[in-house]
């Protein structure tokens, strides 16, 4: 298998995968208006001059869409297909998203959730998975 992609690390994301790396899931919120800010970014959307800080949230959420990718895709991926891909809705609020994969418990491979049995609006709990020192990945399991 080819080298894992990795997302970018920097000043904006950085506090989200230090959360991550702690098994603590980290949303932004506007200082002002207290709404959540996901993804990551230098200033709130609601006001420019309120700095956003990092809230931990719940880890929990449903299942507002899904994908199975299918061949040919890139060579770090190739290998698990088909897989899963995922779209949670945070339970705080609903239209904070997150991507990734459902799968059946904590360190499970990306392609053991039979697709078939994914259902949208599905309750589900986030669990970190390493990929790299820096890089825990959130996943997530059936609640």
């Amino acid at each position: 298998m080819s080298e894992p992609l990795l997302p970018p690390v920097d000043a904006d994301s950085a506090p989200f995968w230090e959360g991550a790396r702690n098994g603590e899931l980290r949303i932004q919120r506007c200082a002002v208006t207290g709404r959540l800010i996901f993804p990551p970014r230098p200033m709130s959307p609601w006001d420019p001059h309120a700095e956003p800080v990092w809230t931990a949230v719940s880890g929990r959420g449903a299942i507002w869409s899904f994908v199975v990718p299918h061949p040919p895709l890139l060579p770090q991926f190739a290998e698990l297909a088909p897989y899963n891909v995922i779209v949670v809705a945070l339970d705080e609020d609903p239209t904070i998203r997150l991507v990734g994969n459902l799968v059946a418990r904590a360190g499970g491979p990306i392609d053991e959730v039979d697709p078939a049995t994914i259902e949208i609006g599905a309750a589900v709990r986030v669990v970190f998975e390493p990929v790299s020192d820096a890089i825990h990945l959130p996943r997530w399991v059936l609640a």
